[in-house]
């Protein structure tokens, strides 16, 4: 089930432009549904409705009574009591009981979203929404940018972002749940390293083991924990590298490596 959060005429959600946050929410569901249409065995349903702004207990009410397997939430966020500041970024949340399922799909909506978007990464967090709380299912709830940021208020504007949001949304749905077109072709598994780019990658090592079956087992964990990861055999000097990512632009490695160490895991950013 897709939620566009909100209604057209729920009040105070608006940019301070004028921007009415469910015109945002909507149309990404709309090109997620779109999206997802393109996988094997894939109902979509909808909580909201254009005519009006479905209350939350009838959106969760009818996720349960159709037993759905995941519920996302789509929003843009909103900071401050009126007008534009600079306070912007992605965030995803889950339930306080963070059930496993949830949050790695948060975790892979988050690295997502922002790897597409550019804007900041505040986090996979925690909050006791009615969206969360009351859905018998794993749910989740992307909050895609700032309608208080003006800068980040024109890209929710725009089409182009808004599809670029569903695609990152819809990226990690295939992935969590291994999903298959229907011209027969999965995901790209976890497990496949990243294209290299001109002049090389800076890429996030986690873990360097003389024995394959200990490199497979942090591999293992990290994907448990909604990270990619793969394992890379070296001739050189024996080891079995564990990565956890691969990126054209040294920031967002150092990104990964520092959301990886507050995760609890040690990590190593090189370029090659």
């Amino acid at each position: 089930m897709l939620d566009a959060g909100h209604g057209y005429n729920t009040p105070g959600k608006r940019s301070p432009d004028g921007l009415r946050e469910y015109e945002f929410n909507r149309a990404v569901a709309s090109h997620a549904r779109n999206l997802l249409g393109n996988y094997r065995n894939v109902t979509v349903h909808f909580a909201h409705s254009d005519e009006r702004d479905v209350p939350l207990q009838e959106r969760t009410s009818r996720a349960n009574s159709l037993n759905v397997d995941v519920y996302v939430s789509i929003h843009a966020n909103a900071f401050g009591s009126g007008g534009w500041n600079n306070v912007g970024g992605i965030e995803t949340f889950v339930h306080p009981s963070r059930p496993s399922i949830a949050y790695q799909l948060a975790r892979k909506i988050q690295r997502n979203l922002t790897a597409a978007t550019g804007l900041a990464d505040r986090g996979v967090k925690t909050a006791d929404f009615h969206v969360l709380r009351e859905t018998r299912m794993d749910a989740v709830l992307a909050e895609c940018g700032f309608m208080t940021n003006r800068n980040e208020a024109r890209l929710i504007s725009t089409d182009t972002y808004r599809r670029t949001v569903a695609e990152a949304i819809v990226k990690a749905l295939a992935d969590q749940f291994s999903l298959v077109k229907t011209d027969g072709t999965a995901p790209a598994p976890s497990s496949s390293p990243s294209p290299p780019a001109p002049g090389g990658l800076y890429k996030v090592q986690t873990g360097a083991f003389g024995e394959r079956k200990n490199a497979d087992q942090l591999a293992n964990q990290l994907r448990q924990d909604g990270y990619e990861a793969f394992v890379n055999a070296s001739s050189a000097d024996g080891l079995f590298r564990v990565q956890a990512g691969a990126f054209s632009e040294k920031q967002r490695a150092d990104a990964l490596a520092a959301q990886l160490r507050q995760d609890g895991y040690s990590t190593y950013v090189y370029r090659e």
